[in-house]
């Protein structure tokens, strides 16, 4: 798997050696990446985004009805999606940022808010990419635990409830002013 990764890395943010030159991947400024497949399968996405100032957003805790098929699973002190956030955190350092966060950051679902808390103390240098939004039945409101010092600290994805509603604009305005107000509290 750490081959495929690599690959994968390449095209996302690298370029690939073809015998006709190099070809560029997508530059992509993040991407997400799923731990599942275990640490050395991260190694190469997290070492190409740090040599391409990129971002990586692991899969930790999704807003799915399915994540807690197997994210919400006990394992032998904690339930997978603690032990993901610890592999997230271990790896922060290698994205470290001037600002205190990292580009190691983690995608956490608003449809389970009680999970903010933890996964803040267990990740505090990550962002975390917030989806659920809306669509899926996450509440703005509740996401203030999942935001760390600073406003910077949380990116909520909310398409659909904006794309649906009759003004996207002024849904994305009030969207942007309810998580304006809870991140800095």
């Amino acid at each position: 798997m750490p081959v495929t990764a690599a690959a994968y890395a390449q095209a996302l943010v690298g370029e690939t050696p073809t015998p006709w030159g190099p070809v560029r991947g997508l530059d992509a400024d993040a991407f997400t990446a799923n731990p599942l497949l275990g640490r050395d399968a991260l190694e190469p996405l997290v070492a190409a985004a740090a040599e391409a100032g990129a971002g990586v957003f692991a899969l930790v805790r999704t807003s799915n009805p399915g994540a807690a098929d197997l994210q919400d699973l006990p394992a032998p002190d904690a339930p997978l999606h603690e032990r993901l956030a610890g592999i997230v955190d271990e790896l922060s350092d290698r994205l470290g940022g001037t600002s205190g966060l990292s580009g190691m950051g983690a995608v956490v679902g608003a449809t389970e808010p009680k999970h903010f808390a933890r996964m803040r103390e267990l990740m505090p240098r990550s962002i975390f990419l917030i989806p659920g939004v809306g669509a899926q039945g996450g509440k703005p409101e509740l996401l203030g635990a999942a935001f760390s010092a600073g406003r910077a600290a949380g990116l909520v994805a909310a398409s659909r409830g904006i794309a649906a509603d009759p003004d996207p604009a002024a849904a994305a305005e009030r969207l942007r002013q309810t998580v304006w107000e809870i991140s800095t509290a």
